[in-house]
């Protein structure tokens, strides 16, 4: 069996391999505020700003903002400071080509987010190079490469994933202590923070959503929490991630207080039958779209319909491949080992509020065969 370590650095030789194989010298990648790609993050180790040049005899080449943090955190065959370029990306990004033995006639490929006048500065700056960006490229070999989890992410989405659970519990009993009304949705939010930090993660793994309920109609309530409360009569959701070595859960518990109207007790009775079909329909080599058409069986049979689709994938980002929905295009043709993603069926109505139940879902196939194994435990929280 191989080591975690021997995984990760298995990462950027598979993906030189392709590049070899497109015809490729190199790829280009950064993660700058104006294009934010964890390839960059999975690639090299590397956690914050910085470009990364890749190129297809397997050398890699980082250019960081914080050369000290990627001197600590990097995995790669040279860093060069930003600062060398004069915070220039043309400059940073030709020199390190040049210095990789750029040919005259090279093709070298950036991500389709590139924008058109990074992309024709780039042409100016490197005349004879074919300078490519291709909406099925690296950046979608990447995705499907990412999509399925080696050991350390999965030891890092187990880690995340325990510390979820326990700041859910937390969250759970606080709500149970205090009176209905009492406990505002920036309380929960503050708390869902504090607690995950002291427990070790990263941080939340994207901004929380507490909304009590006259705001939980909302697949996402904006602004994500209020000062108003949290946890009173009727239906109230909470939409959170923990992140570990980068990795981020994501869950969504709906905390009820009664009495229900018969409206209400149908959205949620609705709502676990559909998370219970589309959990069954999670199998190793099922389609990506049978767990969500599962799930809306449920609904249609009552007369209801849900508006967004049933789940997507997690890792560095809080949204990836593979995509769980009834219709569309999926970049994936079927649910494999080392996917994770989360099955998060809801229902949503102006006057009665809001019901949603997320967890996050494994293909292990670390047994003697792939299985589907649920990491989170979200629920639907009845408040008497």
């Amino acid at each position: 069996m191989s080591r975690p370590d021997e995984e990760f650095r298995s990462r950027p030789s598979r993906l030189a391999t392709r590049l070899a194989e497109e015809g490729l010298f190199a790829c280009v990648l950064e993660y700058f505020e104006n294009l934010r790609a964890s390839h960059v993050r999975w690639l090299s180790g590397h956690p914050m700003d910085a470009i990364l040049v890749l190129a297809a005899s397997g050398e890699s080449v980082l250019v960081p903002w914080d050369v000290n943090m990627a001197a600590e955190r990097a995995r790669v065959d040279r860093v060069v400071p930003y600062t060398d370029f004069k915070r220039s990306y043309k400059e940073a990004v030709a020199s390190v080509l040049r210095s990789l033995g750029l040919p005259e006639d090279a093709k070298v490929e950036f991500l389709p987010r590139t924008s058109h006048l990074r992309y024709e500065e780039l042409r100016r700056e490197l005349p004879g190079t074919a300078i490519v960006a291709r909406g099925d490229g690296i950046d979608a070999i990447l995705s499907r490469m990412r999509s399925r989890k080696d050991a350390a992410e999965i030891t890092a989405l187990e880690r995340a994933a325990s510390i979820t659970d326990e700041v859910l519990d937390l969250v759970e009993r606080e709500v149970r202590s205090r009176s209905a009304g009492s406990l505002r949705e920036v309380d929960v939010a503050q708390l869902v923070e504090r607690e995950a930090l002291a427990r070790g993660a990263e941080g939340t793994g994207f901004e929380t959503l507490a909304a009590g309920p006259a705001r939980s109609w909302g697949i996402h309530a904006f602004p994500p929490y209020t000062a108003g409360p949290f946890g009173g009569a009727g239906l109230s959701i909470l939409d959170f991630g923990v992140k570990v070595d980068g990795y981020t859960t994501d869950v969504t518990a709906t905390f009820a207080r009664g009495p229900l109207s018969p409206d209400r007790e149908r959205m949620l009775s609705l709502v676990q039958a559909a998370y219970d079909a589309a959990v069954a329909a999670v199998k190793p080599g099922a389609a990506p779209q049978a767990p969500a058409i599962a799930a809306d069986q449920v609904f249609e049979a009552a007369g209801w319909k849900m508006p967004h689709a049933l789940g997507h994938g997690i890792g560095l980002d809080s949204h990836e491949a593979p995509l769980l929905r009834s219709t569309g295009e999926n970049p994936e043709r079927e649910l494999a080992s080392g996917m994770v993603f989360t099955i998060e069926p809801g229902l949503y109505h102006p006057d009665l509020g809001g019901v949603r139940l997320e967890n996050d879902v494994l293909i292990d196939g670390r047994g003697a065969a792939p299985a589907a194994r649920v990491l989170t435990r979200s629920r639907l929280v009845r408040l008497g």
